[in-house]
C-alpha cells in the first residue's frame, strides 16, 4: 500500500486540510513532539490555518526520540488524526506540521528554528517531568539531568530549559523580538512556572538573561483536555482502511477537546479560536478544575484500575465499584473547587465520566499511571490540603493515595514486575530484603522531599486513613480494596 505523502493519494470522501499547507510558512516551534501535540495543538493550528491563513505551520522537536521525525519526515509532515466518540469514528488529514526534527540528529536545523525571526511562538508538551523544575523553589532542579547537562555546558543545551534560555540570548543579540513561550502541559500554573524557571536557570548561565526573559518574554498559561491514547498496531490498521494509504504516524484521540489560552501573544498567534479554543484573562480556575478532576480522577482509577486487573479505563467504568469509586472522586475533588461562572461542575463530573467510559477509546491505565511523583501533588495533594482546609471528606483521596502507594512496589498481585516508569523509580522501589508493611510503605514515601505536603502529613487522621486502605490492599487485594472502599 501507498505510503501518504500528499493530500491527492487518499480514498474519496476522507477530509483534508482546509487550506494549501505548502502556502504557509512556519510561525511556531514545538517541542515535545507525541501523540498529544497531534491531536490538541496541530489540530487547533489546522483549523486556524484554514479559517485565517497566516505563517503559522509547526516545526516539531523531538528532544530524544528519533521516532517522530522517522515518521512523519517521509509523509511531509502529514498524518491521520483519528476521533474516537461513542458514536462511532471519524478520520481527517492534518497538515499543520512543516516539518518534524530531532534534537539527536538535527540539532542545526532546531537551534536555526528557535532562532529563526519568523518563529513567534515555541510552545512545549513535554511532561510533567520534562522541565526539571524544583518544586519547592520553582526554579532549577540541579539533580535533572538535561539542566545538569545544560549548566554544565549552556552553549550546547540538550533540554528544554538549556535550548530556550540559549535561543533568547542569541535572539536579544541578533535584535530579533523573543517568542511566546507556551507551555502546554498538565502543570499548575504552567506559564508562570516555566518563567521562573527560565529565570532562574538564566541567572546561573547568563546573568544578563534573566531580567529580560522576566519582563520582555510571554509566558500565557493555558489548560489542555483531550484523551489521547498510545498508538497501537490497531491505530494504524484503521487509518489504512479508512484513509487508503500506508500512515505510520496516525494518531487517535477521543472525540473531546478543549483548550483554554491567556491571550498574551506580543508577536500574533494563529485564530485557534476556529478550532474551538477559547481566550481568557485567568486560566488557573479552568486548569484548577481540569487537574483536580479529570486528570485526579484519572490517576486514581489507573493506580487502582491496574491492580485489579482492568488494562482499560473503559474497562474500570464497566466495574460497578470502581465506577462508584470514580464518580465519588469526581464530585469530592469538585467540592475543592470555587465556583467557576458558567461552568456547571456536576455537569462536569457527568461528562468526564461519560467520557470514561467511551468503548471505543483504548486508554490504558498503565499508560496513565506514569510519573507518579510528578502527578500526584497537583492531582491529589492539592485538592485533599483544600478539602481539610474546608473540613470535607478526605477518604476519596486517602484512597488515591493508598493505591498510589500501593502501585509504587513495582510488583501485581500475581508478583510479576512493572517498570513503574517515573523519575523517581530508583527511589520508590523498596529494597529486596525491606520488609513492606503499611506503616513503612506509607512513611517512606510520605518523607520524599517536594512530594506529600507538610500539612497534609500532620493533619490529624490523614496518615490513619491512607494506612487502613493500605492494610486491605496489602492483606487482600485491591479488589477487596474497592469492595470496601466503595461500600463505606
Amino acid at each position: 500500500m501507498t505510503r501518504l505523502s500528499t493530500l491527492d493519494q487518499l480514498a474519496q470522501g476522507v477530509r483534508r486540510p482546509g487550506y494549501d499547507p505548502a502556502a504557509h510558512g512556519p510561525g511556531i516551534v514545538h517541542i515535545g513532539l507525541g501523540a498529544f501535540h497531534k491531536a490538541h495543538q496541530a489540530l487547533y493550528t489546522d483549523d486556524a490555518l484554514a479559517a485565517a491563513g497566516g505563517d503559522w505551520r509547526i516545526t516539531g522537536v523531538s528532544l530524544r526520540s528519533l521516532e517522530p521525525a522517522a515518521e512523519l519526515t517521509p509523509q511531509n509532515g502529514l498524518f491521520t488524526l483519528i476521533e474516537r466518540g461513542v458514536e462511532g469514528s471519524t478520520a481527517r488529514i492534518i497538515g499543520a506540521i512543516d516539518r518534524a526534527l530531532s534534537l539527536s540528529t538535527d540539532r542545526r536545523a532546531v537551534l536555526d528554528a528557535l532562532c529563526d525571526p519568523a518563529t513567534r511562538i515555541v510552545s512545549l508538551t513535554v511532561t510533567e517531568k520534562g522541565y526539571g523544575i524544583d518544586r519547592a523553589t520553582g526554579g532549577i532542579d540541579r539533580t535533572h539531568p538535561a539542566i545538569a547537562a545544560d549548566l554544565a555546558d549552556p552553549g550546547d543545551p540538550q533540554g528544554v530549559a538549556g535550548l530556550l534560555v540559549w535561543a533568547l540570548r542569541q535572539r536579544r543579540q541578533a535584535g530579533t523580538p523573543p517568542f511566546t513561550v507556551l507551555c502546554c502541559d498538565n502543570l499548575p500554573e504552567n506559564g508562570t512556572l516555566v518563567r521562573s524557571l527560565l529565570v532562574d536557570f538564566a541567572r546561573q548561565t547568563a546573568p544578563d538573561l534573566a531580567d529580560h526573559i522576566a519582563s520582555d518574554v510571554a509566558f500565557p498559561s493555558t489548560m489542555v483536555d483531550r484523551i489521547t491514547p498510545a498508538r497501537t498496531e490497531a491505530t494504524l490498521a484503521l487509518a489504512r482502511e479508512m484513509t487508503g494509504v500506508e500512515d505510520h504516524g496516525a494518531t487517535e484521540c477521543e472525540s473531546f477537546r478543549q483548550w483554554v489560552i491567556e491571550d498574551h501573544f506580543p508577536s500574533g498567534r494563529p485564530a485557534w479560536e476556529a478550532g474551538g479554543a477559547v481566550f481568557v484573562e485567568d486560566v488557573r480556575p479552568f486548569e484548577n478544575m481540569k487537574l483536580r478532576m479529570l486528570n485526579g480522577a484519572h490517576s486514581m482509577l489507573a493506580y487502582a484500575g491496574f491492580l485489579a486487573g482492568h488494562r482499560y479505563v473503559r474497562d474500570v467504568m464497566g466495574d460497578p465499584a470502581l465506577a462508584a469509586l470514580v464518580r465519588r472522586h469526581l464530585a469530592a475533588a469538585a467540592a475543592t473547587l470555587p465556583p467557576l461562572p458558567g461552568v456547571d461542575l456536576q455537569a462536569y463530573a457527568g461528562d468526564l465520566a461519560a467520557r470514561f467510559a467511551n468503548p471505543h477509546l483504548g486508554h490504558e491505565t498503565y499508560q496513565i499511571a506514569m510519573d507518579g511523583t510528578e502527578k500526584m501533588p497537583q492531582r491529589i495533594f492539592a485538592a485533599a490540603c483544600d478539602a481539610l482546609d474546608r473540613a470535607q471528606p478526605l477518604e476519596p483521596f486517602a484512597f488515591a493515595t493508598a493505591a498510589w502507594m500501593r502501585y509504587t512496589l513495582g510488583r501485581d498481585e500475581a508478583g510479576q514486575a512493572y517498570d513503574l516508569r517515573d523519575p523517581r523509580s530508583a527511589l520508590l522501589t523498596p529494597l529486596p530484603d525491606e520488609p513492606v508493611t503499611p506503616e513503612g510503605l506509607h512513611d517512606r514515601l510520605a518523607a520524599f522531599p517536594d512530594l506529600v505536603p507538610t500539612r497534609l502529613t500532620e493533619a490529624p487522621g490523614w496518615r490513619d486513613a491512607v494506612i487502613a486502605r493500605l492494610t486491605v490492599m496489602l492483606d487482600r487485594g485491591m479488589r477487596a480494596a474497592i469492595e470496601a472502599e466503595a461500600s463505606r
